[in-house]
């Protein structure tokens, strides 16, 4: 007696309508999903300063009176106290006229006036104030100068 043998039939899983069907499904979810914006694309105007087109008149220049007992007075108004030396009253205002002169489109010019008997230590601190707040326009009165 012979035996038969058993036709074997292989089953095989065909790849192609496999890799349709993936690459239809990535398709759809690239064209459903919303692009996200990252956080530095984002146009925010923050209130505050605006730029001009064209130069608006502002004081040109403002005045640092430093007096024998080492007050400064900037524009007739005492900043900080003659102890300090940060003088962090200044520099926060000078900081804020030169932002207010760069939005302007104008330079900031300070004109400092030291008393003959005034500290050069002081002096020199009102000017690491200025260099502070990044005003180069900075330029000492003359002896026989008055307001």
């Amino acid at each position: 007696m012979r035996l038969r043998k058993k036709d074997v039939q292989t089953v095989e899983m065909q790849m192609g309508p496999m890799i349709d069907m993936v690459f239809l499904l990535l398709v759809f979810f690239m064209v459903s999903a919303k692009p996200v914006k990252q956080e530095s694309d984002i146009n925010i105007g923050l209130p505050g300063t605006v730029a001009q087109e064209e130069a608006l008149e502002i004081p040109d220049e403002q005045r640092i009176q430093i007096q024998p007992n080492g007050q400064v007075v900037l524009n007739d108004q005492p900043m900080d106290s003659p102890a300090s030396a940060e003088m962090p009253a200044l520099f926060a205002t000078l900081k804020r006229f030169k932002e207010s002169a760069d939005s302007n489109k104008t330079e900031a010019l300070i004109t400092i006036d030291a008393d003959d008997a005034a500290n050069h230590e002081r002096i020199v601190q009102v000017l690491n104030a200025c260099a502070q707040a990044k005003i180069t326009g900075v330029t000492f009165a003359d002896a026989g100068e008055e307001e």
